[in-house]
């Protein structure tokens, strides 16, 4: 039988899968209440759930993009960088951007507590 993925990656996969359903309130159960989240196209960031809710709702209205994880590389200190499959269309349907980018997660007490952008992890893409 293959390994159970460690509890932090399912909760990063439950997120990602949320954010892709657009289920806003099954993405925020995954994060401490007062998260910190980057705001990726408007440049700086949002703490907390309402936040986070105000900036998806706008982001949505605008922009319609899939994020899929690709690879899991836990790091120190409760971190784990995510190697993401991004995907963004305007509401059209046509591809803005199609790329792979990081997304590294601090966990705190079983809940994302932040998430940063930054460059994929080295790798076979």
């Amino acid at each position: 039988m293959p390994d159970k993925p460690a509890p932090e990656i399912e909760l990063i996969r439950a997120a990602y899968a949320a954010f892709n359903a657009r289920d806003i309130d099954a993405a925020l159960a995954t994060m401490t209440p007062n998260v910190a989240w980057p705001k990726a196209f408007k440049g700086g960031c949002v703490l907390g759930h309402q936040a986070v809710r105000a900036y998806w709702t706008e982001q949505w209205s605008e922009i319609n993009p899939h994020v899929e994880p690709i690879a899991f590389h836990p790091e120190d200190a409760g971190r784990i960088l995510v190697d993401v499959h991004q995907v963004v269309r305007d509401l059209a349907g046509a591809v803005l951007s199609d790329e792979h980018v990081g997304h590294r997660f601090t966990i705190e007490h079983g809940l994302i507590q932040t998430m940063e952008i930054c460059p994929p992890p080295l790798s076979g893409h």
